[in-house]
């Protein structure tokens, strides 16, 4: 199974972007879908989280601005990104963690998000 994500791009700040991660084929028993971002020469850190149950959570740094959705049916993970800021360039990485006994983690391969002041 391999993830696609989509979306990124340059936008000045203020403005807004959507991101989409899909599956190349169908993922069962998904325990969460995240979303993380990395820049040059720190840890890639945790942006969004949704539950199997629903439940969302966020980084402080984006709370408030960022959604995150998902369709469990298509295993795709959705991220809507509002009031940008420079800060948030990034390359954003979808995650996918899945499976009940043996559990899999899938990963996209990024979309860079730049933000110009």
């Amino acid at each position: 199974v391999q993830l696609q994500a989509s979306g990124g791009g340059l936008v000045q700040a203020g403005g807004s972007l959507g991101l989409s991660c899909v599956a190349s084929e169908s993922i069962f028993r998904i325990k969460l879908m995240e979303w993380y971002r990395h820049t040059p020469g720190n840890e890639r850190e945790l942006v969004a989280t949704i539950k199997s149950d629903g439940i969302t959570t966020y980084s402080d740094f984006v709370k408030g601005r960022f959604t995150i959705s998902r369709d469990n049916a298509k295993s795709q993970v959705y991220l809507q990104m509002n009031s940008l800021k420079p800060e948030d360039t990034a390359v954003y990485y979808c995650h996918i963690k899945a499976g009940l006994l043996a559990v899999s983690h899938y990963w996209g391969q990024g979309t860079q998000v730049t933000v110009s002041s």
